[in-house]
């Protein structure tokens, strides 16, 4: 965004502060008038033919600039990521409890990474694990898709859900 005397265009349209269009002017006489005001000739819309210029305060320009993409991502919520870990020898109803809590995070609009951990003669059952996350998978359907299918790690096996819009 090109402000007062690196404006390149010999003619601009030329808007006052209040947003009534001025027409089309000069860039001397677009800068004189801004320059009478005690205010600055920003360049708005350079690839119009002429280039649109507006009169303002160039730094409360930038300030509300500012303040305006600082609220929008306040309100822009990135979707967090959390894990729910599962033993592949989990009990019925701990898996209910797990369950739940994936429930909850992917109904906040979350991202949920379930991990199956293997330890010691575990590692030789991943089958185990694989048939857990499926029964994982099926549970969850109502309000997850898979983002990402089981794949191991190691002595871990992922898999990534994300919510059902």
């Amino acid at each position: 965004m090109r402000i007062n005397q690196s404006i390149r265009a010999t003619q601009v349209r030329l808007i006052d502060t209040d947003g009534s269009q001025l027409g089309i002017k000069p860039v001397t006489e677009a800068l004189l008038a801004a320059r009478a005001k005690g205010l600055d000739l920003v360049e708005i819309a350079p690839l119009a033919n002429p280039p649109v210029c507006k009169i303002l305060d160039y730094d409360k320009y930038l300030y509300e600039k500012e303040r305006q993409d600082r609220e929008a991502r306040k309100k822009q919520r990135a979707g967090l990521l959390k894990e729910v870990r599962l033993s592949p020898v989990i009990g019925s109803h701990d898996l209910d409890v797990k369950l739940k809590h994936a429930e909850s995070f992917l109904k906040a609009h979350d991202k949920v990474r379930v991990t199956v951990v293997f330890r010691g003669r575990q590692n030789q059952h991943k089958d185990l694990g694989m048939n857990l996350l499926k029964q994982v998978q099926e549970r969850l359907n109502a309000v997850a898709n898979v983002e990402q299918n089981p794949f191991l790690d190691r002595n871990r096996l992922h898999m990534m859900l994300i919510p059902k819009h």
